[in-house]
């Protein structure tokens, strides 16, 4: 399913991305110049390394938990909660357990 097939549509975003056993699965929804809009499902233990974003990045939970590390500072954050990772801090994720978000950042 592209862009195409759901602009204009209602939808909910938790069922846009499965779960795969041992895997981090990603779907992009919208990448443009100004910003893009990815979906993720983590199985439990799956994580991202630390690493650093040039922009701002609001990260919503739609599904489980986990530990989103700023600046070297754990958060846990369950489904319904959002948190943003500022710019050029660095961050890492891990799923306490398997967990959906979506990601979103905006360019300036």
């Amino acid at each position: 399913m592209n862009i195409e097939n759901i602009s204009g549509k209602a939808m909910e975003l938790v069922g846009m991305v499965e779960y795969q056993p041992g895997s981090i699965v990603s779907r992009t929804v919208i990448d443009k110049p100004s910003g893009t809009l990815t979906l993720f499902a983590f199985d439990k233990g799956q994580g991202l390394s630390e690493h650093t974003a040039p922009y701002d990045a609001l990260v919503h939970l739609l599904d489980g938990e986990a530990e989103i590390s700023i600046s070297g500072n754990p958060h846990p954050v369950k489904k319904g909660e959002i948190i943003i990772m500022p710019a050029n801090a660095p961050h890492a994720l891990r799923a306490l357990n398997r967990f959906k978000m979506m990601l979103v950042m905006i360019k300036s």
